[in-house]
């Protein structure tokens, strides 16, 4: 089943994911960094610059460093599978991105994240999040 465990804690999982999307609409580092436990790791093993990111500090400060080759970026954050279990919590985001390209074009992308949850004196952050791409197109 992809959404396991009680619903409150499913609907702050997806509000966490919807947060983190508008913080990277809004490029806002400062909202963008409270979606992550202080010990998280962050990959996008595909992203030369961006393969790993260990510890809050470290991801924002990459996040950040890495927006600027992104101007005019499009982000939308769909959740596939939430499955809770007591304070911890494994999650599937898709991910739909529209961004100039270098060449001048557009690019969509549309990609996944595996995510892994923790609760924190009643609040989800991530403690991990590995992404992948699933398709690229040029417009």
């Amino acid at each position: 089943m992809s959404f396991t465990g009680p619903f409150e804690d499913r609907f702050a999982i997806r509000e966490l994911m919807e947060h983190y999307a508008d913080a990277v609409m809004q490029r806002d580092a400062a909202s963008w960094s409270e979606v992550w436990a202080e010990d998280a790791t962050w990959s996008l093993p595909e992203f030369e610059g961006l393969e790993w990111f260990e510890g809050k500090h470290a991801i924002v400060e990459g996040w950040k460093a890495s927006m600027g080759d992104y101007p005019g970026l499009i982000y939308i954050a769909t959740p596939g599978a939430i499955n809770v279990d007591g304070d911890e919590a494994t999650a599937r985001t898709y991910t739909s991105e529209i961004f100039p390209g270098p060449d001048g074009g557009t690019l969509r992308v549309r990609g996944q994240y595996n995510d892994k949850l923790r609760k924190y004196h009643g609040r989800w952050l991530f403690t991990s999040r590995l992404y992948k791409t699933l398709r690229t197109d040029p417009s």
